[in-house]
C-alpha cells in the first residue's frame, strides 16, 4: 500500500505539472506579413498586408485596422500619423475569431529642410528669468519660468522688459509651458501632473487641472480650441479646450525615427515650431502626423548674450501677430531677439 500511495502521489503531481503546462498563451493559427522593413515603413509607401493561414482554416473574412481605423491588403500611408502604430487583424473561421497585433512604425518620407534666421531686433529679457513658456497677447509678452523657489507667471512690456504683473508658484512647483485662450492662460507644472488656469488680465488664479496619460508637462501652443501639450517624450497631446482631456496624440518623427524631448511650442502659419530641450534649435512639426518639415539652428545666438555660470540653453519662443515676427530667448539670457526665418 505504501508503494500504491508513493505511486499516485508521483501521477497526480505529473497531472497537476502537465495541466500547469498547457495554461500558456494558445499560440495563433494566423499570422500577419508585412512589406514594413524590420517594422519601419515611410509615409509614401503603400503598406501591403498578406495573411498566413498556418492551419488551412476555411476563413470567413478579414478585417484590417490601423489604429482603429479600417485598411485594406493594399493601404497608402499618406493620411496617417506618424510613429509606432498598431496593425489589428481579427480573423473568422469556424465559428471562431482569431485577433492578431502586428507593431509597425511609421516613419515621414522626408528629411527635414534646414532653415536659417535673420536678427531684426534685440530686446532687454530677464537674466534671472529660467524661461519655459512664451507667447504674445494683445502686443504683450507672457512668459513662464521654471526651477523650484523661483517659478512664475508673468506679463511683460516686451520692449523695455519691464515686468507689469508676476505671480509667484508655490515653492512645490516647477513652472513649465504656457498658451492663452479664450481670455484664459494655461500653464504647465513640471511632475506635479498639474496645470493651473488664469485670467489673461489680471493673472489671477480661476482654476487647476490634472493632467491625463502624459505624465509631465512640458510645453504648451494652442490654433483653434485645441491645446498640443508636450511631455518629455515623442508625443504632442491634443487637449480639449473646454475640459482639458487628453483626447489625441500625435507623434514627432524624422524620416530616421522619433524626436523626443519636445519642450516649449507654438502655432506659427500652421505649424507646430518647438525647442528641444538642450539643443539650441527649434523643430518646425507638422501637426497633422508629427513629421519634422525642419529644423532651425540657433546656436549661434547663445554667444550673442552675457555669459555667465548659470547661462543655460535657448527655450522660449512666441509668434507676435501685429508684427508678423518670431521671438526666440533661452533659460537666463538677458536678450530676447526678434528674427526671421529663412529657407
Amino acid at each position: 500500500m505504501p508503494a500504491l500511495k508513493y505511486l499516485l502521489i508521483i501521477f497526480l503531481s505529473g497531472l497537476i505539472i502537465s495541466c500547469g503546462s498547457n495554461s500558456g498563451k494558445k499560440k495563433n493559427d494566423f499570422a500577419l506579413k508585412t512589406n514594413a522593413e524590420k517594422g519601419n515603413i515611410s509615409n509614401n509607401k503603400t503598406l501591403t498586408l498578406s495573411l498566413i493561414n498556418k492551419k488551412e482554416h476555411t476563413i470567413d473574412s478579414v478585417v484590417y485596422t490601423l489604429n482603429d481605423k479600417r485598411i485594406n491588403e493594399s493601404t497608402p500611408l499618406n493620411d496617417f500619423k506618424l510613429g509606432k502604430q498598431t496593425i489589428e487583424t481579427k480573423v473568422y473561421f469556424d465559428g471562431e475569431t482569431e485577433t492578431i497585433s502586428t507593431p509597425i512604425t511609421i516613419l515621414n518620407s522626408e528629411a527635414p529642410k534646414i532653415f536659417k534666421y535673420k536678427i531684426i531686433n534685440e530686446y532687454p529679457h530677464d537674466i534671472t528669468s529660467y524661461t519655459q513658456g512664451l507667447e504674445f497677447h494683445n502686443g504683450y509678452l507672457y512668459e513662464s519660468t521654471g526651477q523650484y523657489k523661483e517659478s512664475k507667471l508673468r506679463k511683460i512690456d516686451y520692449k523695455t522688459g519691464e515686468v507689469l504683473k508676476n505671480v509667484t508658484l508655490a515653492d512645490d512647483y516647477f513652472g513649465e509651458g504656457l498658451t492663452i485662450l479664450n481670455n484664459k492662460v494655461f500653464q504647465l507644472t513640471w511632475k506635479r501632473g498639474t496645470g493651473f488656469v488664469y485670467d489673461v488680465d489680471t493673472l489671477e488664479k480661476l482654476s487647476s487641472f490634472k493632467y491625463g496619460n502624459s505624465k509631465e508637462g512640458w510645453g504648451l501652443c494652442h490654433y483653434d480650441n485645441t491645446i498640443y501639450k508636450s511631455d518629455g517624450t515623442e508625443k504632442i497631446w491634443l487637449l480639449n479646450s473646454e475640459t482639458l482631456v487628453e483626447e489625441d496624440y500625435i507623434q514627432v518623427f524624422t524620416n530616421k525615427g522619433k524626436i523626443v524631448e519636445i519642450n516649449e511650442m507654438e502655432w506659427i502659419d500652421g505649424k507646430i515650431y518647438a525647442n528641444r530641450y538642450q539643443k539650441d534649435g527649434v523643430a518646425i512639426i507638422n501637426p497633422k502626423n508629427g513629421g519634422v518639415i525642419g529644423v532651425v539652428d540657433f546656436s549661434p545666438l547663445k554667444k550673442l548674450v552675457t555669459q555667465h555660470q548659470k547661462l543655460d540653453v535657448l527655450n522660449g519662443i512666441a509668434y507676435n501677430p501685429e508684427t508678423k515676427t518670431i521671438f526666440v530667448t533661452g533659460k537666463r539670457w538677458d536678450k530676447l531677439f526678434e528674427v526671421e526665418i529663412i529657407e
